[in-house]
């Protein structure tokens, strides 16, 4: 392994020890190793694409008061600190700022196929059973309910309206993981995607049915 992303590494799995458990070293560990595998049928920087998957939750906004630059501006911290090549430091620092789900509700300023690689690698660890199980453990940290009827999704949400939800996580389903699938840029996120897509409809048809105590 190249030095330098055994660093990234190490440094990553240390600042992320205490962090929420959807949003901690196993999830990018995960985000990580899918980034890679998606690389290996994509024509990308690999170090860049390393480098992002690795640093793309170094300070997710949703733990940091909703600043959305302290998570770029550490991880160009870090990386200069590695003496990487600005070329790559800003690439990087780009792909983190513009990859998000709540981003792409806003103004998108940037784009590249490195980023579309962590893009889909993050979207997939969002979705699917991993992606449920993600979905629950960030509702049970923000104390929301596990679902209300009264209250339905939000369909076309702006970005601000979609950061500053509290609605059920069954809603988040609806207003996220359900449309992540369509969103997928690369070949391998596509055919991912799909598998996991449809493990949610099924779990939603089982969680709906228990709730009506019919199964």
């Amino acid at each position: 392994m190249n030095q330098n992303i055994q660093l990234t590494l190490n440094f990553v799995k240390k600042e992320l020890e205490n962090a929420e458990t959807g949003h901690d070293w196993w999830h990018i560990e995960r985000v990580w190793k899918t980034a890679k595998a998606i690389a290996d049928e994509e024509k990308v920087d690999t170090n860049v694409v390393e480098f992002a998957a690795l640093l793309h939750d170094i300070a997710d906004s949703k733990f940091h008061n909703g600043d959305e630059e302290i998570g770029p501006q550490k991880a160009g911290d870090f990386l200069r600190s590695l003496a990487v090549d600005e070329e790559t430091v800003v690439h990087v620092q780009l792909i983190i700022r513009n990859m998000s789900f709540k981003t792409s509700l806003g103004q998108v300023q940037f784009s590249s196929p490195e980023m579309q690689v962590v893009q889909d690698a993050d979207r997939l660890d969002a979705i699917g059973a991993i992606g449920i199980a993600r979905a629950f453990t960030y509702g049970g940290y923000k104390n929301r309910e596990l679902y209300n009827p009264a209250i339905q999704p939000k369909i076309n949400q702006s970005k601000e309206a979609y950061k500053n939800s509290t609605a059920p996580t069954i809603n988040h389903f609806y207003e996220k993981l359900l449309l992540l699938k369509d969103q997928m840029n690369t070949a391998k996120g596509k055919e991912m995607a799909q598998q996991r897509h449809t493990f949610m409809l099924q779990y939603l048809e089982q969680f709906y049915a228990e709730w009506e105590g019919k199964r």
